[in-house]
């Protein structure tokens, strides 16, 4: 399946429109993670837990994406956008959407 933030894809014609497409996922950081983030945070170096996090989101919403689009008879998805909030007591939690639209390309 293609996947792409553009609405075209360059050597193929859209030929049928099938609808809006979304997956999310919302994940709870660890609480041994978080306090050790905080503490790399404070220093400047790069938190690789929450990086590690936010992958794995990414990759979920994605496949949920992709699942809701084949299940529509789609080859690609168009328009992709991902968000990314945090969520719950104190932004204890990690949540990514993505959305585009399911087409089939010829």
């Amino acid at each position: 399946m293609i996947h792409t933030t553009t609405s075209v894809v360059d050597g193929h014609k859209i030929s049928k429109y099938h609808g809006v497409v979304t997956g999310e996922a919302i994940l709870g950081a660890n609480v041994f993670r978080d306090i050790f983030a905080s503490i790399r945070d404070i220093v400047g170096g790069r938190s690789a837990a929450y990086e590690k996090e936010l992958a794995k989101a990414r990759e979920i919403a994605q496949e949920e994406m992709t699942a809701k689009a084949r299940s529509m008879g789609a080859n690609a998805v168009v328009g992709i956008d991902i968000d990314y909030e945090t969520v719950g007591q104190g932004g204890s939690m990690m949540m990514v959407s993505m959305s585009g639209t399911a087409v089939t390309l010829s």
